[in-house]
């Protein structure tokens, strides 16, 4: 479904991304894991748009989106849930859900997707009225993929989604990630949690430095050496 070629990003004169190739299949989750730094970040925000590659090619089914602006990659398909959650602090919960819904026109389908995201965050449902800046950590996480979701993403990027969530949270975000993989979105799950990430994900690629080191299964790179020792702490 997705596919980097070869995909190169400068900030200035600093190269973050040095020729990184990997992919998304149909109904996949794939973990992007790695140090602060490596470039995962970079790497979904080139995906969406909010960075453009000076070399290399992303395609979407066969199609390049390299080069479009973020509204058109939205439009497309994919979305994009943010590392910081980045959710409207202002506007209440039920506000910054229409927001995620602004492509679809039809005023029924939006009360439909609503219903979905409110059966999978009954908590939210309870909050509608409530600013989203008052919200817990944990729940502003699941705001900010409630969001993503009301677009009806055929691909879903994911950073850091547990990032500063005490462990009872994290596991909540788990089982989030888990019903979006059993409705068949494809994930593309940024997560300096690499324990967590390769519970999650069927595939996985290391990134160190911007540069991909290291590609295999899931059960592969729990058994690799280099990652026990540098990221699971083994």
């Amino acid at each position: 479904m997705l596919e980097l070629q070869d995909i190169e990003v400068y900030y200035g004169n600093i190269r973050a991304l040095k020729g990184v190739s990997l992919r998304v299949g149909d109904g996949e989750v794939v973990a992007l894991i790695g140090n602060n730094g490596a470039g995962k970040t970079t790497t979904l925000r080139t995906i969406s748009g909010l960075l453009r590659p000076r070399s290399g090619a992303i395609l979407l089914n066969g199609r390049r989106i390299d080069g479009m602006p973020p509204h058109s990659i939205t439009k497309m398909g994919i979305g994009h849930v943010l590392e910081g959650r980045q959710i409207f602090a202002n506007l209440t919960v039920m506000e910054n859900l229409i927001v995620g819904a602004y492509l679809n026109p039809s005023k029924s389908a939006v009360e439909a997707d609503l219903e979905k995201v409110f059966a999978l965050f009954p908590v939210l449902k309870e909050r509608k009225n409530q600013h989203g800046g008052t919200l817990s950590g944990g729940e502003q996480q699941m705001l900010a993929v409630a969001r993503a979701l009301m677009g009806n993403p055929r691909l879903l990027l994911m950073d850091e989604p547990s990032l500063g969530l005490a462990p009872v949270l994290v596991e909540q975000v788990a089982g989030i990630i888990r019903t979006i993989k059993d409705r068949g979105i494809p994930i593309l799950l940024v997560e300096q949690n690499a324990r967590l990430a390769l519970a999650l994900a069927h595939r996985g690629y290391v990134l160190e430095s911007g540069e991909i080191v290291l590609e295999g299964t899931a059960d592969s790179l729990r058994d690799n050496d280099m990652v026990k020792k540098a990221y699971l702490g083994i």
